[in-house]
């Protein structure tokens, strides 16, 4: 299972969210671009970046979002704002990894299908889920879909993953999380990955044993120092076969 250690920005500083209250942040004092590359020295193969800002609608962190994209020394799966065809395609060549799409694909599912089509592993979508029913608008704006319906609706699609974040639970019942995640996963035609669900390496080991997830975001945790990259990490890694000694 990968491991997607997560960083979210806003006004240049890494933020924690309570349920995706942007205006009541965790700031937690770290620098973003050392942060980024520790995740790569630990051993990190991806890592999961969100600008809030740019879901905000103003761009006062591209210059810092580029900055680790070049320093990293991994690839980064960036979200926020990607509304439109003409800034994925801005950041496909900036050297984003992947781009993860939430509100355009209920808005335009059609443009998604097309980007997903035209830039192969590079499209991730975002499903974001309040009470039943599928967020918009940096989990501002309710839709008129359950989130089985909206991942159906995209048939076989060749996206990179799928990221799923239960909202309405955000780490207070991880059980049901993990349900409606699993669920979810067992019916979709593309890589899950659970998003909100870890803030221990029993959680890892949990995820790891649902067969239709195949990675985790893990943020909050990291910066709460409940986990580290390397305990996740090891914790995700596959359990070696039994092997029948002969006599």
């Amino acid at each position: 299972m990968m491991i997607y250690p997560t960083m979210e920005l806003l006004n240049g500083h890494c933020v924690t969210l309570d349920k995706g209250r942007l205006d009541e942040p965790m700031l937690w004092h770290v620098d973003p671009v050392e942060t980024a590359c520790g995740f790569a020295a630990s051993g990190a193969e991806w890592m999961h970046l969100t600008d809030f800002n740019a879901v905000k609608g103003n761009g006062d962190n591209a210059a810092l979002v580029e900055e680790i994209i070049r320093s990293a020394g991994i690839p980064v799966q960036l979200g926020g704002g990607m509304r439109s065809r003409e800034n994925i395609e801005h950041w496909i060549e900036k050297g984003v990894g992947r781009i993860v799409v939430g509100t355009l694909a209920s808005r335009d599912p059609h443009l998604v299908e097309d980007l997903a089509r035209h830039h192969p592993d590079q499209v991730v979508l975002a499903v974001d889920i309040w009470q039943g029913q599928v967020m918009s608008d940096g989990w501002r704006q309710s839709g008129a879909f359950t989130p089985e319906a909206f991942i159906a609706a995209f048939g076989d699609t060749p996206f990179a993953g799928i990221i799923i974040t239960d909202i309405d639970s955000d780490m207070s019942d991880v059980e049901a999380q993990l349900g409606l995640i699993a669920g979810l996963a067992s019916t979709a035609q593309a890589p899950v990955i659970a998003s909100g669900v870890v803030r221990t390496a029993d959680d890892i080991s949990r995820l790891k044993y649902i067969g239709s997830i195949s990675g985790a975001l893990v943020g909050r945790a990291l910066f709460r120092k409940t986990l580290t990259v390397e305990q996740a990490l090891k914790m995700a890694m596959p359990e070696p076969e039994v092997v029948a000694g002969f006599l």
